[in-house]
């Protein structure tokens, strides 16, 4: 684990870019499917396969259009807080796309929804969309890269951008809450849900993707915990960064 970054320049200024920096737009998963299987069954979640087991190769680099496997409740889709808090519940997994192309004016597909701003929304179950967890060993942030020094002399090309790699703390593995829908361009796809920095993101990014604790996984299914509940931020030293690049 590195020290907190503080040399990193501030996310304000006076001169706000059009859009706002890409985040979250590359993870990575390497755990494998029994391991999975064993740790979801203990936060009282049992998973099915609708669609048959999923090849579950090691996945270095997760781009946005790329298909992945996500958690969603069964085939009801709908919120239901279970009569039985301790109660396992049966969800399924599927494999589907990463992002759906927002709509433009033109009536093609517009730029792609890979993240989906969680402030204010209610985000509840239904038969063409709703919540799900996104399995990942880890997710990147990109920042600027360093400074060169004065008499350094200019490079043939433009450096690359800073990369570091974040995962929970404790954890092999873990979720990001996210929501998918039906889209009639691409079929079901899904996206990761974002939120305010915490204290372990903020020196990299104005944002986050919301990252979830296992006891949270099945409150967020099945929809018994409200989504302003559990899109949040974790306390400081939930997460654990590398500088990878």
């Amino acid at each position: 684990m590195l020290p907190r970054r503080t040399d990193l320049p501030t996310l304000q200024s006076s001169a706000q870019p059009r859009y706002p920096p890409p985040m979250c737009n590359e993870a990575y998963r390497r755990t494998q499917i029994a391991k999975l299987i064993r740790d979801f069954g203990e936060t009282r979640i049992a998973l099915d396969f609708p669609e048959g087991v999923p090849n579950f190769a090691p996945l270095d680099s997760i781009r946005i259009t790329d298909r992945l496997e996500i958690v969603r409740t069964g085939a009801d889709r709908s919120d239901s807080a279970p009569a039985d808090p301790v109660a396992p519940m049966t969800a399924e997994m599927v494999t589907r796309r990463w992002s759906w192309p927002a709509p433009s004016r033109g009536g093609g597909g517009g730029w792609p929804v890979y993240n989906f701003r969680s402030d204010g929304r209610t985000l509840t179950n239904s038969a063409t969309g709703g919540r799900c967890l996104i399995p990942v060993d880890g997710f990147f942030e990109f920042t600027d890269p360093p400074a060169p020094a004065a008499d350094a002399p200019k490079p043939a090309k433009k450096p690359l951008k800073s990369k570091w790699a974040f995962t929970l703390a404790g954890h092999d593995w873990f979720c990001i809450a996210g929501v998918w829908k039906a889209d009639a361009t691409v079929g079901e796809a899904w996206a990761m849900l974002t939120c305010p920095p915490g204290p372990d993101i903020a020196p990299y990014h104005d944002r986050q993707v919301v990252v979830l604790t296992p006891p949270d996984y099945a409150r967020w299914l099945d929809g018994s915990a409200p989504a302003s509940e559990l899109c949040r931020p974790l306390p400081a030293g939930s997460l654990t960064v590398e500088q990878v690049r």
